[in-house]
């Protein structure tokens, strides 16, 4: 018997660092019925665009050898900005009059930076968390693997 009920209203948020798509829930507990309320993707430029000049060089003291400074990391950065602009949509999809609880699905990075993104309404709708990446899954997969957990 599978123990997570989606009751109506809810809002199931599928996402990872580059897609993301947030549905609510218009059937009941036993049969979820998923409606995409939004979808949004994140282009990213290739990293050649990105990063524009060699690594920077640092000169050692006690000896007479450079060595080179990292890159920041532009993807990352970027993901992590995209996974807090989901984050405020659910805050703002929660703030209204309705009581609503929010299931997370999203890769074990993903779930990593959006935790870490949440409002305190968003953490207190929190109902369930669920490291898989469903994203690329059509809607009825993922209503029948959620029926499944």
């Amino acid at each position: 018997m599978p123990g997570l009920k989606i009751h109506n209203g809810d809002i199931v948020a599928v996402l990872d660092g580059h897609k993301a798509v947030i549905m609510r829930n218009e059937g009941d507990a036993v049969f979820p019925n998923l409606v995409v309320l939004e979808a949004s993707e994140h282009e990213q430029a290739p990293n050649r665009e990105l990063h524009t000049d060699r690594p920077g060089r640092v000169h050692q003291s006690a000896a007479s050898f450079r060595s080179s400074v990292e890159l920041t990391d532009r993807h990352d950065e970027a993901e992590r900005a995209f996974v807090a602009s989901v984050s405020a949509r659910l805050d703002d999809l929660i703030s209204s009059k309705k009581k609503r609880g929010i299931i997370v699905i999203a890769p074990p990075r993903a779930l990593g930076a959006i935790r870490a993104a949440y409002s305190p309404a968003v953490h207190s709708a929190l109902r369930a968390e669920f490291d898989h990446d469903w994203v690329h899954l059509p809607v009825y997969e993922i209503e029948k693997r959620l029926r499944h957990m």
